[in-house]
Parts: C-alpha cells; sequence; structure tokens
C-alpha cells in the first residue's frame, strides 16, 4: 500500500519504513475523513479552547477552504447543523 511514498519518505527523511508506513497511514485517516466529521471534531476542539460559536463557525469555515478534497461551500447555519443536528 503506498509503497513508492513510503520508499520516497525514507529515502527523504530519517524514518525507518515503518515509521514512515505510520505517517503515511496517519495522513491518508486524516484526509479521509468526512466534512460532517471534521466539522465536529473541528468544533469540540474549538470549543474545549474557549472560544464562542460565533468564532468557531467562522474558523471552520476558513478552514475547509484547506481541506485536500475541498468540500463544497457550507454556509454558517449548515455547519450548525451538522454539530446540532
Amino acid at each position: 500500500m503506498h509503497d513508492e511514498l513510503v520508499d520516497h519518505l525514507t529515502r527523504s527523511t530519517a524514518l525507518n519504513r515503518g515509521e514512515a508506513l505510520r505517517v503515511v497511514q496517519d495522513v491518508l485517516a486524516y484526509f479521509d475523513e468526512t466534512t460532517e466529521e471534521f466539522v465536529r471534531r473541528r468544533h469540540r476542539e474549538l470549543q474545549a479552547r474557549g472560544l464562542v460559536n460565533a468564532t468557531i463557525f467562522e474558523q471552520i469555515e476558513a478552514d475547509l477552504r484547506y481541506r485536500a478534497v475541498a468540500p463544497p461551500e457550507l454556509t454558517l447555519r449548515q455547519l450548525r447543523r451538522i454539530v446540532y443536528g
């Protein structure tokens, strides 16, 4: 699975093959997260920092622009519905 990438990481970094494989798997798992999962997780993280919802949803809206596979643009209302149903 992704042998070329793992080989590249072992050649270009100090990682051994097992470490490189774990890094690749972690990155793939991160980007495998659905938009809804990302919004919920990010909301919890920002809420734990003490931010208020108005700030949280603006930050999530900005964060979504930089996901590897850009999701459809979501309104603040749609973001709230993902979190609260």
